[in-house]
């Protein structure tokens, strides 16, 4: 049998001995083996901060984002070949999918927000300007920068693509190059998915590394800008973020631990209510899906006392029709657990559940299956169990398979104290169309949960469920889930990025963010801004145009005009009694249409459109007579893909007397060339 193979430094390396066996959760039979023996675990990481991290700093976050892009789209039309993979770990296509094609999306994800929500450079900013000095040449400014780092990631059996993506896609578009150790006995699927990725060729050398088995001495050679991802066991990441090295260099460390997580029913949720059976729905899905081994299952339902008979029939009602069995047997519903060790392991927790609960559903010794031998499959029946009383051990005791306890409640207050006694989840959901009960249970156990899932009729078309974690928000818990935090849009991003406070002058700033700092320097020349190109036109072109004068003729014309008749800008006597003017005032929006009068250059030309304002302030009242000047200056051009991109400009409108009257943000579409021409496929310059 094959002993997989490691990629570390670029290459491909096998291992000096044939390491230990992988079973096939259906089957039995041998897959591969897996070791690590002889391979060099100090010079992987050196490697990948020397060359990964370097390539990958050239690299602006569009572009990475448009690597990532890409390589979902060369792992999209090959996903057959992970499928078939992924059915030997027990997983029905559904399963498949979920893992799969949702590690996929969060490429996608990830991709979308790094062309969208990041500039075009290498450096974020983090926050506002803080002035600092009282004459404006001393400011502060939060920047992100990539650390110098390596990712490392290690990563639990349970979803073995979905969990090395949701990693390596934040990292990567920090631009930190990612070491992925799969959990063993899911290793071979890891293994292809980081196959394709190479064989790809889209990702710089020393973007991505992998290890198949064991990670040695791996966590000996960690420092000081190097990172710890960690999913799994909660025993296993208190000892990972005890170790050595990851305490004596700081190394940053991320724990996603397993949880006791929760699902409560409302008191409002009678059988009867579109609610109840939403429940239902929900508590039956997380028990079966993925034969119930997802860190986000849900391993104590919550229910009102009165309502336990119910929930136990209607759930057991559900679980009865599940097919369990081979799944490329296409009525199977609930394939195998990862492997035999894997079923003893949720047996044995489940005997000390037993002590203190009644089985309302599931036979933990017998399972009925199709298409496949359950002596030598890992398979079980899922087990609904009803808690005996007030015992901490569901509390405590995670089953990690298709398992869960029904635990009774009385009031909504001992509801939310009883999911506090996970002491800490990745997700908690509460069904309910009652508002008040939502926002009391809510607000009481939110401390304990990363995610929480209100769920009703009104979401529950659209809703993705108790148990999936998405892209952009964030997945992590409190407490015994672990204390991390992953994913969340650009929060994962900012992970692998230290934040540091600039302080410097205006002009030091500009230079050092990319992006015009007010009080640096302006060029204004005789070409007006909006006859350049994207390409011709520089951070600090101004144009400055002005005066024009207020009239009140000007203000009763755009009254009358727009219907905006509110007294300041009509009635002499009731404005001056207002304590914020002395008179009638100009319209905020009547400025600032004047101030685009005056800067707009009216020809065809490179700005396309006008798509925008940000930050608009009205700092002074505007008065009859007063004359103002707006002075535009290019801020921040950022490329994007085709044939234009987009610049922000820093707007500040200003009286007769030099003081500000509205500041704010232009934002517009300029071609990249102009006469417009075609940019080449892919290109953002």
């Amino acid at each position: 049998m094959t002993v997989l193979s490691s990629y570390l430094q670029d290459r491909w390396v096998t291992p000096t001995d044939d390491g230990a066996a992988v079973h096939d959760a259906v089957t039995g039979e041998e897959i591969a083996r897996l070791s690590t023996a002889g391979l060099d675990m100090a010079a992987a990481l050196e490697h990948g901060r020397t060359v990964g991290g370097p390539a990958l700093r050239l690299l602006t976050f569009h572009q990475r984002a448009a690597l990532l892009k890409a390589l979902a789209s060369f792992l999209r039309e090959r996903r057959g070949e992970l499928y078939a993979l992924s059915a030997r770990s027990g997983a029905t296509r559904s399963d498949s999918m979920v893992d799969i094609d949702g590690g996929l999306g969060v490429l996608l994800t990830y991709a979308s927000k790094g062309r969208r929500e990041l500039p075009s450079d290498t450096v974020l900013l983090d926050g506002v300007l803080e002035p600092i000095g009282k004459g404006g040449t001393f400011l502060g400014q939060h920047i992100w920068t990539a650390r110098r780092g390596v990712a490392v990631q290690i990563n639990a059996f349970n979803f073995p693509v979905w969990g090395p993506l949701e990693k390596f896609a934040p990292a990567f578009l920090a631009g930190v190059p990612s070491l992925i150790k799969p959990a063993s006995p899911t290793a071979y699927l890891t293994h292809r998915l980081v196959e394709l990725m190479v064989e790809s060729g889209l990702l710089p050398d020393g973007a991505i590394s992998l290890i198949t088995g064991s990670a040695g001495d791996l966590l000996d050679h960690l420092t000081d800008q190097d990172s710890l991802g960690f999913t799994g066991s909660a025993s296993t990441a208190r000892k990972l973020s005890a170790h050595p090295a990851v305490v004596a260099n700081g190394v940053r460390f991320t724990g996603e631990a397993d949880s006791l997580n929760c699902s409560i029913l409302g008191p409002d949720a009678v059988p009867g209510t579109e609610e109840f059976d939403l429940f239902v729905k929900s508590l039956t899905i997380e028990m079966t899906v993925k034969a119930g081994q997802k860190c986000t299952a849900i391993r104590r339902a919550i229910v009102p006392n009165p309502l336990l008979d119910a929930v136990g029939e209607a759930a057991s009602a559900r679980l009865a029709k599940v097919v369990i069995g081979n799944p490329a047997d296409p009525s199977v519903r609930m394939g195998a657990l990862a492997g035999l060790e894997q079923r003893e392991d949720v047996r044995r927790s489940l005997k000390a559940l037993l002590d203190v609960a009644t089985i309302v559903f599931g036979d933990p010794d017998h399972v009925d299956v199709v298409g496949a031998d359950a002596d030598r499959g890992a398979f079980m029946s899922p087990i609904l169990l009803r808690a005996n009383g007030d015992r901490a051990e569901p509390h405590e005791v995670e089953a990690f398979g298709p398992i869960s306890t029904l635990i009774g409640y009385d009031t909504v207050p001992d509801a939310i104290a009883l999911a506090i006694r996970g002491k800490g989840s990745l997700v908690g959901s509460l069904i309910t169309h009652d508002p008040e009960v939502a926002r009391e249970v809510v607000l009481g156990i939110a401390p304990w949960h990363g995610r929480l899932l209100v769920l009703d009729r009104d979401d529950a078309g659209e809703s993705t469920g108790h148990g999936a974690p998405l892209p952009n928000l964030v997945h992590g818990g409190p407490g015994r889930a672990g204390g991390g935090e992953e994913l969340g849009g650009l929060r994962g991003v900012q992970h692998h990025m230290q934040r540091s406070a600039v302080q410097a002058s205006p002009q030091m700033l500009t230079a050092i963010t990319g992006r015009w700092t007010p009080g640096a320097d302006r060029q204004v020349t005789d070409v007006h801004p909006f006859r350049k190109s994207l390409q011709e036109l520089q951070i600090g072109d101004t144009v400055v145009a002005g005066p024009r004068t207020v009239t009140i003729a000007d203000i009763d014309q755009f009254a009358e005009f727009t219907g905006d008749t509110f007294y300041a800008h009509t009635d002499e006597v009731a404005a001056a009694a207002n304590p914020f003017f002395d008179g009638r005032v100009a319209h905020g929006y009547l400025v600032v249409s004047f101030a685009a009068g005056l800067f707009v250059d009216p020809a065809p030309g490179p700005v396309l459109a006008n798509y925008g304002l940000d930050n608009l302030r009205f700092l002074t009242p505007t008065y009859p007579g007063d004359e103002l000047t707006i002075t535009l200056t290019a801020k921040a051009i950022t490329p994007r893909d085709g044939e234009y991109g987009e610049v922000r400009w820093d707007a500040d409108l200003t009286n007769q007397d030099g003081t500000s009257v509205a500041k704010y943000d232009v934002l517009t579409m300029v071609a990249k060339r102009w006469p417009m021409q075609p940019a080449p496929e892919g290109s953002t310059t």
